[in-house]
């Protein structure tokens, strides 16, 4: 890491396979604390994964499991389930010690690029008191399609166009 907000640096984008899916679920468990005292539920799914349902999603041919590592470490990850022309992001997920370095700003674009041609819409959730990630959704061109009741509160659904480069 060269240390500048915003700039990932020497990280490297992995494609995740069966033998992250430790490491995966534990970086997943630690993301996702913020996320469960911002919405007073600590039953949040992806608190509630194993071992077992982490290999499922990694041997799952519809989805995709991307990671950044940095020296050998898992930093970030996030998953992308392609369903037609649908690219659903899921478990965005940066190191508790690594959040506010850009990680989940360059993951998701590297995501968004690396997914097949026929992907023509994205589209992903949060609660609604989920700020960094909203703030982080929004900054990046996805806007709010809707809202639906989960526990007490609302998992606000957004979505974005792909936006191809003329070429």
């Amino acid at each position: 890491m060269d240390g500048q907000l915003g700039d990932p640096g020497p990280v490297k984008l992995e494609l995740l396979t069966e033998a992250a899916a430790g490491e995966l679920l534990t970086l997943q468990q630690a993301a996702y604390i913020t996320e469960a005292r911002a919405h007073q539920n600590f039953e949040l799914p992806p608190l509630l994964d194993t071992l077992d349902d982490v290999r499922a999603a990694i041997a799952d041919p519809s989805i995709t499991v991307w990671g950044f590592l940095d020296g050998g470490r898992l930093v970030a990850s996030v998953r992308m389930r392609v369903d037609g022309p649908v690219g659903e992001i899921g478990r965005l997920v940066v190191a508790p010690d690594r959040q506010g370095e850009g990680l989940g700003t360059a993951l998701l674009a590297a995501a968004e690029e690396a997914t097949p041609a026929e992907v023509t819409v994205f589209r992903l959730f949060t609660g609604e008191r989920s700020a960094g990630p909203l703030y982080l959704y929004r900054k990046l061109g996805y806007r709010e399609t809707h809202r639906s009741p989960e526990a007490d509160y609302q998992l606000v659904h957004l979505e974005k166009p792909r936006v191809r480069e003329p070429g």
